[in-house]
């Protein structure tokens, strides 16, 4: 019979997920009629088993950004690319950008105009590969081992040679974006390297799909407060997007795509 009660109660868990994009644990300790501890657990066991995404007081859906670079360059396409038209209008002339690795990051890179000048540093070969097109920009490839499933350069050597760069802007790639969580990724390592490259950099850019609004990773970057502006598709929630307005974020939205 317990055992029941643990099955229907992560059924309804998941529900919940699917319909409300979190859960809080004393709701769902009162609603159940049990402890938050028990509650807790059933979200420890769920997470462990993929299910979800354990944060304070509860937890969130999985972020969807699973899959290799190659695999994910040719997700959403059209909505990447709106996203990164509205993301070069952010980038000034004749500054340093840091741009990280990711799909959308890449698109931002090949909507860059020709005549923009600027120095760009980047830890992702087929971002720089975009970048060396580009006749204006002066292109920096940060070194190390290419971790396969970011497409990115990580480890000590990328640290090390981030450590020589300031950049006056890090447009950051991201596998979930929540108000609470913040940005968050999936992998350590990939998540240490973001850090200080966002550490390292006068202002933060994040440019995301709206699949990943409200869900996360397992490893956190930076809270949203830290991004200075949030770049969303045509059809962000305008009261989420107030909220995190007031959290410190500017955002800016991309045009609808045809």
């Amino acid at each position: 019979m317990q055992d029941f009660l643990l099955r229907e109660r992560q059924g309804v868990i998941s529900d919940r997920l699917r319909l409300n994009g979190r859960v809080l644990a004393t709701e769902l300790a009162l609603e159940f009629g049990v402890s938050e501890d028990t509650v807790r657990r059933d979200l420890r066991e769920m997470a462990a088993a993929g299910l979800c995404e354990r944060v304070y007081g509860g937890a969130l859906p999985i972020s969807p950004a699973h899959g290799s670079l190659t695999q994910r360059i040719g997700f959403a396409v059209d909505r990447k690319q709106a996203l990164a038209r509205a993301a070069t209008q952010q980038i000034a002339a004749g500054s340093t950008v840091f741009f990280d690795a990711g799909s959308t990051n890449l698109a931002i890179a090949n909507a860059l105009p020709d005549e923009l000048a600027l120095t760009a540093a980047t830890n992702a070969p087929a971002i720089a590969a975009a970048l060396i097109d580009k006749p204006s920009v002066n292109v920096i490839l940060i070194g190390g081992m290419v971790d396969r499933q970011t497409g990115g350069s990580l480890g000590a050597k990328a640290l090390r040679d981030m450590e020589q760069i300031s950049p006056d802007l890090c447009i950051l790639g991201a596998c979930g974006v929540d108000l609470e969580a913040g940005i968050t990724v999936f992998g350590f390592e990939d998540a240490e390297f973001k850090r200080y490259a966002a550490s390292r950099s006068r202002k933060v850019l994040v440019a995301a799909t709206s699949e990943k609004f409200g869900t996360a990773a397992p490893h956190s970057i930076l809270p949203v407060a830290h991004c200075e502006c949030l770049v969303v598709e045509h059809d962000a929630d305008p009261a989420i997007l107030a909220d995190y307005r007031a959290r410190g974020c500017r955002t800016v939205v991309a045009e609808k795509t045809n």
